[in-house]
């Protein structure tokens, strides 16, 4: 108890703590800064694929909708199995994708596409690169009115 408040009130005695809590919280910091940007990415995969699935997905007829409601039970199930065997191997698919993001195209994140500047490369008229849903429009069909209760 001694040497502890020893080293509390004179802290230039034992300062070799000190400089290992810094390294410890300076990983702790990097570790935390990855994490907030690899959630960054996937809420905007997320975001960008339901924009997409629910621009392309055309309304299907009263006949057909019984039979795609039990393939999209099966196909999340299937979904939730392959999440589980990841999740249980260890495997990070953001944290793979990032780095090869990074490797293959290092200024990739460099620009706002939010605020319209196109990628590197790019031309400004291009969109072939780009479904017309990743613009904002809204659809051709609308998906309102498709979902009921117990679709999946």
């Amino acid at each position: 108890m001694d040497a502890a408040l020893d080293r509390f009130l004179n802290p230039e005695r034992d300062t070799s703590g000190d400089a290992a809590l810094i390294r410890r919280l300076d990983r702790m910091s990097r570790q935390m800064e990855r994490a907030d940007r690899d959630l960054g990415v996937l809420a905007e995969t997320i975001a960008l694929f339901i924009r997409y699935y629910l621009t392309i997905t055309p309304p299907l007829p009263s006949g057909d909708q019984d039979a795609a409601r039990a393939l999209g039970r099966e196909r999340f199930e299937m979904f939730v199995a392959q999440v589980g065997k990841r999740v249980a191997a260890g495997g990070r698919l953001v944290a793979d994708v990032m780095d090869r993001v990074s490797t293959s195209k290092p200024d990739l994140f460099m620009h706002n596409l939010e605020e319209g500047a196109p990628p590197r490369g790019a031309q400004a008229g291009d969109t072939k690169s780009r479904a017309p849903s990743a613009t904002g429009e809204p659809p051709e069909h609308s998906p309102a009115g498709r979902e009921e209760v117990g679709n999946v």
